[in-house]
């Protein structure tokens, strides 16, 4: 008798242990429709797949709004890292929910203590993401809203100051917004991350961008926010021909160490595109169809081989997308084949070690 809206789930931040789920949904009482917020965490380690141990630990939380988003980020609390539950609504707030240590069980805080930025929102937050950007102790946070509103914002937590934001207004609702670092201009190192993994980047020299995409209009990306704030917009071509962009996904799937955008629409179709470094724009690389509309996705090892599956779940039903094994071999051949390479390079403009020669200057047998 109850419809889910949204799930989340986190690992607790070291040196803490155990894994937090949280479900939003909307029980049908009869009279009247109750939004419900479920935490299930604290239960014994090593019982997280028995759904009797999990049910025991669950914390039910009535909610006076209608639930939109459930995500979590990590934040510095008293210089240790915590995870941290982040709800939308329809109030229009994001509401923030912390574990209390002592009583072992979440509670909701006033989300301005963690995040600033979020105390007054415009309109309804339909999609959040923030990113920690690594070593500088700063985050970039964007929220898209029901209104098509969209904003960014380089924060500074310790603080507790927004020191630059930039908003603009789509004419719908906003799908999803997504934070992920691209190679720097010019660089051509590759980030050792590229994407927002709910508050995680990695350290190479990179420039953030911002994906954005709608019901009713064309995805875009805001390349480099932090310099540019939201004036550089690339198009993806053709992203409004399936109907409505409902879920996206920024990872790299093709082994390259540089991010695709994976787009899931209403029509059923998956899209894929690439940025281009000489031409400057994104490409569409290739699409599929599915049966029934695309809901949400995921790039994850489930086979525990070290090649990850891309998961799709749709309307009807969830879809396993797997890698070529032989073209993954051929390209693992590949990167070694030009590692040996590199090193064999490497030692042959090295010096001859002294210890290795004899007397006479020559190089010794090896045995």
């Amino acid at each position: 008798d109850a419809e889910i809206v949204s799930i989340d789930t986190f690992n607790k931040s070291p040196p803490k242990r155990g894994l937090v789920v949280g479900i939003t949904f909307i029980k049908d009482s009869g009279d009247k429709a109750s939004p419900f917020l479920n935490i299930y965490c604290d239960y014994e380690p090593g019982s997280e797949y028995n759904l009797d141990s999990i049910a025991q630990s669950c914390l039910n939380l009535e909610l006076q709004f209608t639930p939109f988003q459930l995500y979590h980020a990590e934040v510095q609390v008293a210089g240790q890292p915590e995870t941290v539950f982040l709800l939308s609504g329809n109030d229009p707030a994001i509401h923030l929910y912390k574990e209390n240590e002592e009583l072992h069980q979440f509670e909701e805080q006033p989300v301005e203590d963690l995040f600033p930025e979020l105390k007054e929102l415009p309109s309804n937050v339909l999609w959040l993401d923030v990113l920690n950007i690594p070593n500088t102790g700063r985050r970039l946070t964007a929220y898209g809203c029901q209104s098509g509103y969209i904003w960014v914002a380089h924060v500074d937590p310790a603080g507790r100051e927004v020191l630059q934001s930039w908003s603009l207004l789509q004419d719908g609702p906003i799908s999803k917004v997504l934070v992920f670092a691209l190679p720097a201009p010019g660089c051509t190192d590759n980030p050792a991350e590229t994407t927002s993994t709910n508050g995680a980047a990695g350290s190479g020299p990179s420039s953030y961008s911002v994906l954005v995409t709608s019901t009713i209009e064309l995805s875009v990306v805001y390349r480099n926010v932090l310099q540019n704030g939201l004036e550089e917009q690339l198009v993806l071509p053709a992203s409004d021909e399936h109907d409505s962009v409902i879920c996206a996904l920024v990872t790299d799937v093709d082994f390259d160490r540089e991010p695709e955008i994976l787009l899931g629409t209403y029509g059923q179709e998956l899209l894929c595109y690439k940025y281009i470094p000489g031409s400057g724009e994104f490409r569409l690389l290739w699409q599929r169809a599915f049966p029934s509309p695309l809901l949400s996705m995921e790039y994850v090892d489930l086979t525990c081989d070290g090649l990850c599956e891309l998961a799709v779940v749709c309307l009807k039903g969830l879809h396993i997308l797997q890698h070529s094994l032989t073209q993954t071999a051929q390209c693992l051949l590949e990167r070694l084949r030009l590692k040996a390479a590199s090193l064999a390079a490497q030692r042959s403009l090295q010096p001859p070690d002294p210890e290795d020669q004899g007397a006479d200057g020559k190089e010794r047998p090896k045995e």
